[in-house]
Protein backbone atom coordinates (compact mmCIF):
# COMPACT_ATOMS: atom_id res chain seq x y z
CA UNK A 1 0.00 0.00 0.00
CA UNK A 2 1.40 3.40 -1.03
CA UNK A 3 1.01 5.42 2.18
CA UNK A 4 2.65 8.50 0.68
CA UNK A 5 0.12 8.54 -2.17
CA UNK A 6 -2.72 8.12 0.32
CA UNK A 7 -1.41 11.07 2.32
CA UNK A 8 -1.12 13.28 -0.77
CA UNK A 9 -4.62 12.47 -2.06
CA UNK A 10 -6.32 13.08 1.29
CA UNK A 11 -4.38 16.31 1.91
CA UNK A 12 -5.42 17.58 -1.50
CA UNK A 13 -9.12 16.90 -0.89
CA UNK A 14 -9.61 17.78 2.78
CA UNK A 15 -11.62 20.90 1.89
CA UNK A 16 -14.23 18.82 0.03
CA UNK A 17 -14.32 15.84 2.38
CA UNK A 18 -17.04 16.83 4.85
CA UNK A 19 -19.44 17.89 2.11
CA UNK A 20 -19.10 14.62 0.20
CA UNK A 21 -18.46 12.03 2.93
CA UNK A 22 -22.13 11.22 3.55
CA UNK A 23 -21.56 7.54 4.30
CA UNK A 24 -18.56 8.24 6.53
CA UNK A 25 -20.68 10.69 8.53
CA UNK A 26 -23.38 8.05 9.03
CA UNK A 27 -20.69 5.59 10.10
CA UNK A 28 -19.37 8.05 12.68
CA UNK A 29 -22.87 8.45 14.11
CA UNK A 30 -23.27 4.67 14.27
CA UNK A 31 -19.95 4.27 16.10
CA UNK A 32 -20.95 6.76 18.76
CA UNK A 33 -24.27 4.94 19.27
CA UNK A 34 -22.40 1.69 20.00
CA UNK A 35 -20.77 3.10 23.15
CA UNK A 36 -22.83 2.94 26.33
CA UNK A 37 -20.29 4.60 28.61
CA UNK A 38 -19.75 8.34 28.65
CA UNK A 39 -16.77 8.78 31.03
CA UNK A 40 -13.23 8.12 29.83
CA UNK A 41 -9.92 9.43 31.15
CA UNK A 42 -7.89 9.00 27.97
CA UNK A 43 -9.31 8.74 24.44
CA UNK A 44 -7.27 8.03 21.30
CA UNK A 45 -8.84 8.59 17.89
CA UNK A 46 -7.02 7.07 14.92
CA UNK A 47 -7.38 8.60 11.45
CA UNK A 48 -9.29 11.65 12.66
CA UNK A 49 -9.21 13.42 9.28
CA UNK A 50 -11.34 16.56 9.30
CA UNK A 51 -13.00 15.58 12.58
CA UNK A 52 -16.38 14.07 11.64
CA UNK A 53 -16.07 11.57 14.48
CA UNK A 54 -14.11 13.93 16.74
CA UNK A 55 -16.92 16.44 16.84
CA UNK A 56 -19.49 13.81 17.83
CA UNK A 57 -17.21 12.22 20.41
CA UNK A 58 -16.41 15.38 22.33
CA UNK A 59 -20.12 16.20 22.48
CA UNK A 60 -21.04 12.82 24.01
CA UNK A 61 -18.07 11.88 26.19
CA UNK A 62 -16.53 13.30 29.32
CA UNK A 63 -12.75 12.89 29.24
CA UNK A 64 -9.48 14.18 30.65
CA UNK A 65 -7.34 13.82 27.54
CA UNK A 66 -8.37 13.48 23.89
CA UNK A 67 -5.64 12.51 21.41
CA UNK A 68 -6.47 12.80 17.71
CA UNK A 69 -4.12 11.06 15.30
CA UNK A 70 -3.73 11.40 11.55
CA UNK A 71 -0.65 11.10 9.37
CA UNK A 72 -2.00 13.90 7.16
CA UNK A 73 -0.54 16.85 9.06
CA UNK A 74 -2.95 19.31 7.43
CA UNK A 75 -5.73 17.74 9.54
CA UNK A 76 -4.37 19.55 12.61
CA UNK A 77 -6.06 22.81 11.60
CA UNK A 78 -9.47 21.11 11.33
CA UNK A 79 -9.10 19.47 14.75
CA UNK A 80 -7.94 22.68 16.43
CA UNK A 81 -10.99 24.46 15.01
CA UNK A 82 -13.19 21.88 16.73
CA UNK A 83 -11.38 22.14 20.08
CA UNK A 84 -7.90 23.62 20.59
CA UNK A 85 -7.46 21.45 23.70
CA UNK A 86 -7.40 18.26 21.64
CA UNK A 87 -3.84 16.96 21.28
CA UNK A 88 -3.11 16.26 17.61
CA UNK A 89 -0.62 13.47 16.89
CA UNK A 90 0.78 13.67 13.32
CA UNK A 91 2.31 10.32 12.41
CA UNK A 92 1.55 6.91 10.90
CA UNK A 93 0.38 5.24 14.09
CA UNK A 94 0.68 1.76 12.59
CA UNK A 95 4.45 2.25 12.50
CA UNK A 96 4.75 4.07 15.83
CA UNK A 97 2.28 2.41 18.20
CA UNK A 98 5.07 0.28 19.72
CA UNK A 99 6.95 3.43 20.72
CA UNK A 100 4.44 4.61 23.31
CA UNK A 101 3.74 3.35 26.82
CA UNK A 102 0.45 5.26 26.99
CA UNK A 103 -2.75 3.43 27.94
CA UNK A 104 -6.26 4.41 26.86
CA UNK A 105 -9.81 3.86 28.04
CA UNK A 106 -11.23 4.28 24.54
CA UNK A 107 -9.54 3.84 21.17
CA UNK A 108 -11.85 4.80 18.35
CA UNK A 109 -11.53 5.13 14.59
CA UNK A 110 -13.91 5.82 11.71
CA UNK A 111 -13.36 4.65 8.12
CA UNK A 112 -9.58 4.41 8.44
CA UNK A 113 -8.63 0.77 9.07
CA UNK A 114 -8.85 -0.07 5.35
CA UNK A 115 -5.57 1.86 5.02
CA UNK A 116 -3.79 -0.35 7.59
CA UNK A 117 -1.22 -2.75 6.09
CA UNK A 118 -1.56 -5.48 8.72
CA UNK A 119 -4.86 -5.10 10.59
CA UNK A 120 -4.54 -8.29 12.66
CA UNK A 121 -1.17 -7.25 14.07
CA UNK A 122 -2.28 -3.64 14.53
CA UNK A 123 -5.46 -4.64 16.41
CA UNK A 124 -3.43 -6.80 18.78
CA UNK A 125 -1.09 -3.91 19.47
CA UNK A 126 -3.99 -1.52 20.10
CA UNK A 127 -5.64 -4.04 22.43
CA UNK A 128 -2.45 -4.09 24.51
CA UNK A 129 -2.79 -0.30 24.92
CA UNK A 130 -6.23 -0.55 26.55
CA UNK A 131 -6.72 -0.06 30.25
CA UNK A 132 -8.85 -2.66 32.08
CA UNK A 133 -12.46 -2.30 30.87
CA UNK A 134 -11.15 -0.25 27.94
CA UNK A 135 -12.85 -0.31 24.52
CA UNK A 136 -11.43 -0.54 21.01
CA UNK A 137 -14.07 0.45 18.48
CA UNK A 138 -13.58 1.07 14.79
CA UNK A 139 -15.41 1.13 11.49
CA UNK A 140 -13.97 0.05 8.18
CA UNK A 141 -15.22 -1.45 4.90
CA UNK A 142 -15.90 -5.03 3.87
CA UNK A 143 -15.43 -7.04 0.68
CA UNK A 144 -18.46 -5.59 -1.14
CA UNK A 145 -17.21 -2.01 -0.84
CA UNK A 146 -17.01 -0.19 -4.20
CA UNK A 147 -17.86 -3.45 -5.95
CA UNK A 148 -19.01 -1.62 -9.09
CA UNK A 149 -15.77 0.34 -9.36
CA UNK A 150 -13.76 -2.82 -8.87
CA UNK A 151 -15.67 -4.65 -11.60
CA UNK A 152 -15.43 -1.70 -13.99
CA UNK A 153 -11.77 -0.84 -13.42
CA UNK A 154 -10.13 -3.90 -11.89
CA UNK A 155 -8.76 -1.71 -9.08
CA UNK A 156 -9.61 -2.17 -5.41
CA UNK A 157 -8.16 -2.12 -1.92
CA UNK A 158 -7.60 -5.39 -0.09
CA UNK A 159 -10.77 -5.23 1.94
CA UNK A 160 -11.38 -7.79 4.69
CA UNK A 161 -14.71 -9.50 5.24
CA UNK A 162 -16.66 -9.86 8.46
CA UNK A 163 -15.49 -13.47 8.60
CA UNK A 164 -11.87 -12.34 8.23
CA UNK A 165 -12.25 -10.07 11.26
CA UNK A 166 -13.99 -12.85 13.21
CA UNK A 167 -10.91 -15.02 12.63
CA UNK A 168 -8.54 -12.19 13.62
CA UNK A 169 -10.47 -11.60 16.85
CA UNK A 170 -11.36 -15.13 17.90
CA UNK A 171 -9.38 -14.81 21.16
CA UNK A 172 -10.84 -11.42 22.15
CA UNK A 173 -14.35 -10.53 23.41
CA UNK A 174 -15.88 -8.71 20.46
CA UNK A 175 -18.94 -7.99 18.36
CA UNK A 176 -19.15 -7.06 14.67
CA UNK A 177 -21.96 -5.44 12.73
CA UNK A 178 -22.18 -5.16 8.94
CA UNK A 179 -24.17 -2.93 6.60
CA UNK A 180 -24.71 -2.41 2.90
CA UNK A 181 -25.41 1.17 1.87
CA UNK A 182 -26.10 2.18 -1.71
CA UNK A 183 -25.47 5.59 -3.26
CA UNK A 184 -26.98 6.49 -6.66
CA UNK A 185 -25.34 8.72 -9.27
CA UNK A 186 -26.29 10.12 -12.66
CA UNK A 187 -23.14 9.17 -14.56
CA UNK A 188 -19.95 7.11 -14.03
CA UNK A 189 -18.02 10.40 -14.05
CA UNK A 190 -20.09 11.50 -11.05
CA UNK A 191 -19.01 8.32 -9.25
CA UNK A 192 -15.36 9.07 -9.93
CA UNK A 193 -15.82 12.68 -8.85
CA UNK A 194 -17.44 11.56 -5.60
CA UNK A 195 -14.56 9.19 -4.87
CA UNK A 196 -12.00 11.86 -5.66
CA UNK A 197 -13.63 14.52 -3.46
CA UNK A 198 -13.55 12.20 -0.45
CA UNK A 199 -9.86 11.43 -1.04
CA UNK A 200 -10.33 7.69 -1.38
CA UNK A 201 -8.93 7.39 -4.91
CA UNK A 202 -5.50 6.61 -3.50
CA UNK A 203 -5.04 3.03 -4.67
CA UNK A 204 -3.31 3.74 -7.97
CA UNK A 205 -0.88 6.33 -9.23
CA UNK A 206 -1.51 6.18 -12.99
CA UNK A 207 -3.34 8.92 -14.84
CA UNK A 208 -6.27 7.68 -16.88
CA UNK A 209 -6.34 8.32 -20.62
CA UNK A 210 -9.51 9.20 -22.51
CA UNK A 211 -9.64 5.57 -23.63
CA UNK A 212 -9.41 4.36 -20.02
CA UNK A 213 -12.22 6.69 -18.98
CA UNK A 214 -14.46 5.70 -21.90
CA UNK A 215 -13.92 2.00 -21.17
CA UNK A 216 -14.73 2.56 -17.49
CA UNK A 217 -17.91 4.48 -18.33
CA UNK A 218 -19.17 1.85 -20.77
CA UNK A 219 -18.42 -1.03 -18.43
CA UNK A 220 -20.07 0.75 -15.49
CA UNK A 221 -23.22 1.44 -17.51
CA UNK A 222 -23.40 -2.21 -18.54
CA UNK A 223 -23.06 -3.26 -14.88
CA UNK A 224 -25.78 -0.82 -13.79
CA UNK A 225 -28.19 -0.50 -16.73
CA UNK A 226 -31.08 1.02 -14.76
CA UNK A 227 -29.51 2.83 -11.77
CA UNK A 228 -25.85 3.85 -11.50
CA UNK A 229 -25.10 2.62 -7.99
CA UNK A 230 -22.04 2.68 -5.76
CA UNK A 231 -21.96 0.13 -2.95
CA UNK A 232 -20.57 0.88 0.49
CA UNK A 233 -20.04 -2.02 2.91
CA UNK A 234 -19.41 -0.63 6.42
CA UNK A 235 -18.19 -2.91 9.20
CA UNK A 236 -18.28 -1.95 12.88
CA UNK A 237 -15.93 -3.79 15.22
CA UNK A 238 -16.08 -3.45 19.01
CA UNK A 239 -13.52 -5.12 21.30
CA UNK A 240 -13.55 -4.85 25.09
CA UNK A 241 -10.72 -5.50 27.51
CA UNK A 242 -12.89 -7.26 30.09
Amino acid sequence: MNKELIKQRFAKNLATYNENAKIQRLMAQKLISLIDRTDFDNILEIGCGTGLLTELAIQKFKYKNYYANDFVTECKEYIENIDPNIQFIPFDIEKCIDNTNAKYDLIISNAAFQWIDNPADFINKLFSKLNPCGILLFSTFGKENFREVCLASGETLEYYSRKDYEIMLKKSPHCIEEEIRIEVFKTPKDVLRHIKLTGVNAIEKKIWTKTDLRKFENTYKNLCPSLLTLTYNPLYVKIENK
